[in-house]
């Protein structure tokens, strides 16, 4: 082993995955220290990736120059473009993972990095010495020395299981918690909560009645994540909805004395938007059924995830529950759901880089910034990498702001007002959404992620030709015109108004009746179309044409807010020399040390006033 490294990452889940692999790759020797080297990225809840939002920043972390997308590609075994009904902002892919083949394409993309060495440990103390970070202590008692240290302790930070009255210490099932960190950190000033996760039963898909359940297959012509040259599915395996009913709700009931939510026995705060099914039946008394996806775990297991059915109740009440849905009556169960309570630490005390602000190179990722979902994870994982690689060789540091991608909405959500439930991202998070669409994360990040050595120059030269094939594709779609004779019989059949002149092609697919499917038929009057230009490129030619309105709207508030959103605060600057400053506004900045206006502007309980005040007191 060596005696120094630039980087160390503790935890090996989605975000210390990414964050090693960007350190490594940007140039930095890594140590990636995991409890158990055989589950490395493994999926501890549902075997899929993206899905509303999710899908959006899995598309950003590849445009950057990250693995989630390709990883994702590899050993997806369905895939679905999800919200194809709405407008292109709200496209958003997932796919179906083979949960295995996930964790093992992760394992060999990290093993042929040859920056990045690994060690089979638990990390329980680290060492910091005049508030800066210099490396680590294992259980073994081994110290290795680094540069800049990623925490990403997922839910093992003080992990307890909960399955009805039973509690294990841990934090995932048969795996053992971490314990020591958040001592020392809290000792060091930081501050600690404690937050709470769940998963549901395993069951045998071979004892399920598919024939009276729902169908759910795979989009026709599947897409993919990356942008790079990983192949689309050519077969595809189906998941299948049923229904829970009062007889579901009614056995589940019977355990609820006995549900270590209702009893008290959990303290931390779960995901709201992904509750338990007893929380689904408690808080939504009048719903007389819930929606249950049964989801294949991989291409050769029998093994099925039954999303949508979260608990911690009592093993007995699990399977009695489960087997009064349509199709599960006679369900055999693998394992059981069970709850996780774990520390976490309130993401104010962070960077926009997730670098600590009381300790010096160390960062924070995943979990422990109280975020739930893989996506946010491995987002979260490849910024604090990169930036761990960028202080360990004295560069400029890395942030994305909220204009540019969803990533940056989701720090800047969690460093400026914080999260008391585990922070999921969706689309309404997002004020500038209609820019960032899952289709242009290349167009607006790739070069962002090529200048600091994460993107191959293969990756830019791609984006770069595809930015001048879609501005040619529009300049010709500007230039071509059509004939009434030409084109007013098919008009007339889409109730569209007939021409009574020429006109450009432009004009037309901006007219609401025309959408996407009709394009193909109007591209055959371009002189110089070639067809065998993607789907995807087409599309995001007749996007930035349909709603350009839009989209020019938005650009131009982006760019006004900028103007502040930029406008810098040192990281000394006193605040209590401004005496105008409300109470709350002054005790937040001094606490979070915004780096920008735009930034301050966001924290809970600084007012339009105190920033205002701010401007003033900064010449503008």
């Amino acid at each position: 082993m060596h005696e120094t490294y630039d980087v160390i990452v503790v935890g090996a889940g989605h975000a210390g995955c990414e964050a090693a692999h960007a350190a490594a790759t940007m140039g930095s020797k890594v140590l990636l220290i995991t409890m158990n080297m055989q589950t490395i990225a493994q999926m501890s809840c549902n075997p899929a990736m993206g899905g509303v939002a999710k899908g959006q920043i899995v598309r950003e972390v590849d445009a950057l120059g990250g693995m989630s997308g390709i990883i994702s590609d590899k050993s997806m075994i369905q895939f679905r473009m999800l919200n194809r009904s709405k407008g292109p902002a709200m496209w958003s892919p997932r796919c179906q993972s083979d949960r295995n083949m996930f964790a093992n394409e992760w394992r060999l993309a990290l093993e042929h990095n040859a920056n990045v060495d690994f060690w089979q440990d638990t990390v329980s103390q680290l060492l910091v010495k005049h508030n800066r970070v210099h490396g680590v202590r294992t259980d073994m008692g081994l110290e290795f020395k680094a540069k800049a240290v990623v925490l990403t302790n997922g839910t093992f930070l003080n992990g307890r299981i909960f399955i009805g009255e039973k509690i294990f210490g841990g934090g995932r099932t048969a795996e053992r918690a971490t314990t020591g960190l958040t001592e020392q950190l809290v000792e060091i000033g930081f501050e600690a909560g404690r937050m709470k996760t769940g998963t549901p039963p395993r069951i045998d898909g071979r004892s399920l009645d598919y024939s009276r359940m729902e169908e759910q297959p795979g989009d026709e012509n599947p897409g993919k994540f990356s942008y790079s040259t990983t192949k689309p599915l050519s077969t595809q395996r189906s998941c299948w909805i049923t229904y829970t009913n009062s007889d579901v709700h009614e056995t589940l009931k019977e355990g609820f004395e006995k549900s270590p939510m209702f009893t008290g026995r959990i303290k931390g705060l779960g995901p709201r938007y992904c509750p338990s099914i007893e929380d689904k039946i408690n808080r939504f008394a009048d719903k007389d059924r819930h929606q249950i996806f049964v989801e294949p775990e991989g291409w050769e297991t029998v093994e099925v995830y039954v999303n949508g059915f979260s608990t911690s109740l009592p093993e007995d009440v699990q399977l009695r529950a489960l087997r009064k849905i349509q199709g599960f009556e006679q369900a055999k169960m693998f394992r059981p759901g069970y709850a996780v309570e774990y520390d976490f630490f309130p993401p104010t005390q962070l960077k926009h880089t997730l670098e600590t602000h009381l300790v010096e190179n160390l960062f924070f990722a995943g979990q422990i910034n109280g975020t739930t979902g893989y996506e946010e994870a491995a987002c979260q994982g490849l910024i604090a990498g990169i930036n761990a690689h960028q202080n360990a060789h004295e560069k400029d540091s890395f942030t994305i702001s909220r204009s540019e991608g969803y990533i940056g909405v989701l720090i800047d959500d969690l460093i400026t007002k914080g999260t008391e439930e585990p922070y999921r991202m969706f689309t309404s998070r997002a004020e500038y959404r209609t820019l960032l669409r899952q289709d242009n994360a290349d167009l607006r990040l790739t070069e962002r992620g090529h200048t600091i050595g994460l993107a191959s120059d293969s990756r830019l030269q791609d984006v770069q030709k595809k930015k001048q094939t879609i501005a040619d594709l529009m300049d010709n779609i500007r230039v071509t015109k059509v004939k009434p004779e030409e084109i007013n019989s098919w008009l007339g059949d889409l109730n569209s108004a007939q021409l009574r002149e020429k006109s450009s092609l432009y004009g037309l697919i901006k007219r609401p009746e025309i959408g996407l499917t009709e394009v193909d038929y109007l591209l055959q009057f371009l002189p110089e179309y070639e067809p065998e230009v993607n789907t995807e490129t087409i599309e995001q030619a007749v996007i930035e044409i349909k709603y350009e309105d839009y989209l020019n709207r938005e650009r131009t508030n982006a760019e006004k807010i900028s103007k502040w959103e930029n406008l810098e605060i040192t990281a000394d600057f006193d605040y209590d020399r401004l005496k105008a400053l409300s109470f709350e506004g002054r005790d937040k900045l001094k606490k979070q040390r915004p780096a920008t206006i735009g930034q301050a502007s966001r924290i809970s309980g600084v007012s339009p006033s105190d920033i205002s005040i701010l401007l003033v007191y900064l010449g503008r």
